[in-house]
């Protein structure tokens, strides 16, 4: 029977399913261990050779070499004296090799002879109690991919992104992973992509809270808009999300379209689907900057009408006082000769020109919303 009908409910669903550990292999690096493999396995047809918990990569490929099947190293952050035994093994480009081993690499996939070399950022998304001008939103890590005829090396950097759920999966599910190492490679494309639309749909509800901040009535006694600071840093966050993404569409294109040697027929038809739900993640992230664009420029406009309100009513206030200040000014200058100076009733005629005045310039502005 073929495997094709149940590659999605293979994949997809399993990944948001909590998986048991399996003793005998992880992929989380011991900092303790003076080595940079975390695990090393052969499989064939679909399921991991008996004794090859504990190989080193030379007798993994010596394995296959003998016996048929595939070999799948896991390693994390390598140096370069570490890696250099592998790449030997392996025949790996010393362009790869160099990009896998310093890390900090854009998404891209390359051809160097009979390897692909695919490189993915992965985004892990960072709880917070409060979003703040310095929250970290979301962390970034990398996985590497070499993937050869009969091998494949994943290289992993950073604290997030382990691909030890991954693994679990893969060997549960022998039919797929008969398919060879291009079953491996496209899993992982879909986990990481999987792990993009987890975090698009949690950077919009921190961009709907802001939002909703924005343009909610102030409380009494705050500044109107919220913090700007607190927006910047979304959107800040937000590049570094579209910097993972936007790069991997053309790699993910090329798997799904182009015909490749290393990637089977059977399994190049679901990259198509794993570039479909990028393409969304990618339309998404670029909505996210555009709208933390609109709400940061809303909110400085906010600002900028706050501040003109209270100029605003400065002035109208100013005006009232200039009212009393005149007359008092006037009345003050003690001339000897002035009207109304020894007027019976010149202080409450005073008086009461100054109330009338004001309380006629008050009327006036608050019916013009100055007050």
């Amino acid at each position: 029977m073929s495997m094709l009908p149940y590659l999605r409910a293979a994949v997809r669903p399993a990944l948001r399913r909590s998986t048991p550990a399996q003793p005998g292999y992880d992929t989380t690096r011991d900092p303790s261990a003076s080595s940079a493999v975390v695990d090393c396995a052969v499989y064939r047809d679909g399921r991991r050779a008996l004794g090859s918990a504990r190989l080193t990569p030379r007798e993994a490929m010596g394995r296959v070499r003998e016996g048929g099947g595939f070999a799948w190293i896991g390693l994390h952050e390598p140096t370069e004296a570490e890696f250099a035994g592998i790449a030997a093994t392996f025949g790996l480009h010393p362009l790869a090799v160099e990009d896998a081993v310093h890390a900090h690499q854009r998404p891209k996939l390359e051809r160097y002879d009979d390897t692909l070399f695919t490189v993915f950022k992965t985004i892990h998304y960072v709880d917070h109690a409060e979003l703040t001008a310095t929250s970290e939103v979301v962390e970034t890590g990398e996985v590497m991919c070499f993937t050869g005829p009969d091998f494949v090396i994943t290289v992993r950097h950073g604290g997030q992104g382990s691909l030890k759920g991954l693994r679990h999966r893969l060997q549960d599910d022998p039919e797929l992973l008969a398919k060879g190492p291009s079953s491996v490679l496209h899993s992982i494309a879909d986990h990481v992509v999987d792990g993009y639309i987890a975090v698009a749909a949690a950077v919009q509800d921190d961009i709907d809270e802001v939002e909703s901040e924005v343009f909610a009535a102030p409380a009494k006694g705050s500044a109107r808009g919220g913090d700007a600071g607190r927006i910047y840093q979304l959107k800040r966050e937000v590049l570094e999300f579209k910097r993972a993404v936007a790069p991997l569409l053309r790699p993910m294109e090329l798997l799904s379209e182009r015909p490749m040697r290393l990637v089977d027929p059977a399994i190049q038809k679901y990259f198509r689907d794993v570039a479909d739900h990028l393409a969304r993640v990618h339309e998404q992230v670029v909505g996210f900057d555009e709208l933390l664009n609109s709400i940061l420029q809303a909110n400085l406009a906010q600002a900028t009408v706050a501040q003109n309100e209270d100029m605003r009513k400065i002035t109208s206030w100013a005006a009232i006082i200039a009212v009393p200040t005149m007359i008092c000014g006037v009345y003050g200058m003690n001339f000897e000769h002035m009207p109304e100076l020894r007027w019976r009733y010149g202080y409450p005629m005073v008086m009461a020109t100054i109330v009338g005045i004001c309380f006629t310039i008050h009327r006036a502005l608050r019916r013009h919303g100055w007050l």
